[in-house]
């Protein structure tokens, strides 16, 4: 039996925070149930298409339940205000306020329903100055410092690759406040309602950056800190091939072996005297050889460097493959199979979805009753 099933979550939430933290719930055994409008949740139509449905759509809506719902409908509210009333727990991701005039904030429904986790998930949280304010991951990452802290330059800045404050920021916070609410549910008999702010939530990530300007006010500025590109310890490197050489030797053990490995210059080794030289000849060294050179001269070398893959070679790593990382399978109507999104759920959590599930097809369960 998996930790969350006999839970029910109404997951009023669309493209990717709200989706991706009831799918990690349904993984572990929750009953989800997406609340969509008439023509489904934008998602639905992003492209790549695969089958009916967005690809994205698919790999976020993996064994839940679908409901098309028009809220402003007195017969489709009705239906779904019932089926809150089983509800263990809500996600929504709308402004602060709209589910309230559509008679489904946390007030209305905990009246009837006193046990019920209603998790908010919103760009500036539900109280401030800025709670009604709209707001996407890139706007997260800037107003909170994070995105000054490495991006070259500004007329030719590089974008962050993963979508920071909407995973880090809004899913995981929602998924950990979920949980430690079902924990204080379990003693109290009571739920509650979580805020989760997905900008705020972008702060731990800066944890070194806040410990380095705190004390005396040195804030670290764009590239110049040890993981943002000022050590030679901590850079991509190019290869002959214009492949990529991962460097991440920070600790003085690691560094002596990767020297060893390159055969840097002893004069060179202590790259506090001349950060710049000491980059600068090991980018001359790494660019001499190809990837596959690389490859074999660093295996089993244990100096923390890596050679930079894309994606598709990344899934085929024998380590991932041996780790099943991508084991579970996602169908879509046309009998189509594709590798699931692999979530960060322990495998003993997870007992019996290795295998292959469907995103719902929009409204398949609008007819169901939703009784226990």
């Amino acid at each position: 039996m998996r930790p969350l099933e006999g839970l029910r979550i109404l997951d009023f939430s669309t493209l990717l925070p709200g989706p991706l933290a009831t799918l990690i719930m349904a993984e572990a055994g929750a009953d989800v149930v997406k609340v969509e409008p008439p023509g489904g949740e934008a998602m639905r139509q992003f492209e790549p298409k695969w089958g009916t449905d967005g690809s994205t759509f698919a790999l976020l809506n993996r064994g839940k339940k679908s409901v098309v719902a028009d809220l402003k409908q007195e017969a489709d509210h009705r239906k779904v205000s019932e089926l809150a009333v089983t509800a263990d727990i809500v996600v929504e991701q709308f402004r602060p306020g709209v589910m309230d005039r559509l008679g489904f904030g946390y007030d209305d429904l905990s009246q009837r329903n006193p046990g019920l986790i209603y998790c908010s998930i919103t760009g500036y949280g539900q109280t401030g100055p800025r709670a009604r304010e709209a707001g996407h991951d890139l706007n997260f990452l800037g107003e909170t410092g994070l995105l000054g802290l490495s991006y070259g330059t500004i007329d030719d800045a590089v974008l962050p690759a993963a979508p920071v404050g909407d995973i880090g920021g809004g899913t995981y916070p929602a998924v950990i406040n979920i949980l430690l609410a079902l924990a204080e549910r379990h003693r109290t008999g009571r739920g509650r309602h979580l805020d989760i702010a997905m900008c705020e939530n972008v702060f731990p990530f800066l944890y070194w950056a806040l410990a380095q300007g705190l004390p005396n006010g040195d804030w670290p500025g764009e590239g110049d800190h040890l993981v943002t590109g000022a050590s030679p310890r901590y850079r991509i490197y190019a290869t002959q091939d214009g492949g990529g050489l991962v460097v991440a030797a920070i600790e003085q053990k690691f560094w002596t072996r990767f020297c060893d490995v390159i055969d840097l210059d002893q004069g060179l080794r202590d790259d506090a005297r001349d950060p710049a030289a000491t980059g600068d000849a090991v980018a001359r060294i790494v660019g001499s050889a190809t990837t596959a050179a690389w490859t074999a001269r660093l295996a089993g070398k244990d100096c923390c460097c890596t050679i930079m893959k894309t994606v598709d070679r990344a899934m085929d790593q024998p380590h991932f493959q041996a780790r099943r990382v991508f084991g579970a399978q996602l169908a879509n109507a046309d009998g189509d199979r594709i590798a699931a999104l692999p979530l960060p759920i322990d495998r003993a959590f997870r007992s019996g979805t290795e295998n292959t599930l469907t995103a719902p097809v929009l409204g398949s369960h609008s007819d169901w009753t939703g009784s226990r």
